[in-house]
């Protein structure tokens, strides 16, 4: 079994334990485009900027939602995503909308991604899941 389908077993039936966060981030540094930073930038270009600021910085991390995420990260980024999840792009969007903020926060320390964490020498914020 492929990490993405471990992935989509894991996130299609339940989140917690830390381990959805760990798992979303591999599943976008495997696909191309460019992990958590990756994202992070394409979110940032995309009108959330304000979002993403507070999930690098200290304090309370603000919401995203489904809608503000499939905006920014363009409909066929999501369907790529979605497809190699194996997942509905509702079903992805809802669980990036939930684990998006808390993964990025933790991968981040003093307002920067940790390279390690983040596959950030292959960010490509303007790629898509190949």
């Amino acid at each position: 079994m492929g990490l993405l389908d471990k992935v989509a077993g894991k996130l299609g039936g339940e989140l917690g334990g830390g381990q959805a966060e760990a798992l979303i981030s591999r599943a976008l540094s495997e696909s191309g485009s460019g992990g958590l930073q990756g994202i992070v930038s394409k979110l940032q270009q995309g009108g959330l900027s304000e979002q993403v600021s507070s999930w690098l910085g200290n304090g309370s991390n603000l919401p995203v939602t489904p809608e503000q995420l499939r905006s920014a990260l363009g409909e066929p980024w999501v369907q790529q995503f979605a497809g190699k999840l194996g997942l509905p792009v509702d079903s992805i969007l809802q669980i990036l909308s939930k684990v998006l903020p808390e993964t990025v926060n933790k991968a981040s320390q003093q307002g920067t991604l940790q390279p390690g964490s983040s596959n950030a020498d292959q960010a490509d914020p303007q790629g898509s899941p190949s």
